[in-house]
């Protein structure tokens, strides 16, 4: 993305906050990154609140310590599809990719290099915490859904979305 098209962006936002039209934040066709990416904070929020919730049930309740990688391999699935869902139908209406069948491998492609992030940092945190504190779960799940976040939102933008 070049210099002008940034100030272009910059100078759309500027305008929906000095005409104080902050619907068009959340509805409307757009390819203004910053719009975008402000949607995908609602739908990656909410798409972590059934990996995470799902996570916890999981990790908890049915598999315990020793499978947490299966836990939040699951819980990450869960999240993937809600996250594809919300993503196609309110922030990248337009695909590179004619065939959906298409688009959803690639999305749940760069979706599984999030997933590799989260079972390695679990392992990681596991390997390095666990003596420690039992809270190495909840340290994993933190920096992994940060890491996660960023990558999955500019690589499905630039890469499957973004037609500039």
């Amino acid at each position: 993305m070049n210099k002008e098209a940034v100030g272009q962006e910059l100078n759309e936002i500027k305008d929906i906050f000095r005409s104080r039209k902050f619907g068009r934040l959340f509805s409307g066709e757009t390819n203004n990154t910053l719009i975008q990416f402000f949607r995908y904070i609602f739908v990656g929020g909410f798409a972590t609140v059934v990996d995470w919730g799902l996570s916890a049930l999981l990790f908890y309740a049915v598999f315990g310590q020793q499978y947490a990688v299966a836990a939040n391999s699951l819980s990450f699935a869960a999240g993937l599809i809600v996250n594809y869902l919300l993503s196609t139908f309110w922030i990248f209406k337009e695909s590179k990719v004619k065939s959906k069948i298409a688009e959803f491998i690639g999305f749940a492609l760069i979706g599984l290099v999030g997933l590799l992030i989260t079972a390695g940092l679990t392992l990681l945190f596991r390997q390095l915490l666990m003596e420690v504190t039992s809270a190495y779960q909840i340290i994993a799940k933190i920096t992994a859904t940060a890491v996660s976040f960023l990558w999955n939102f500019f690589a499905r933008k630039y890469l499957l979305f973004s037609k500039k």
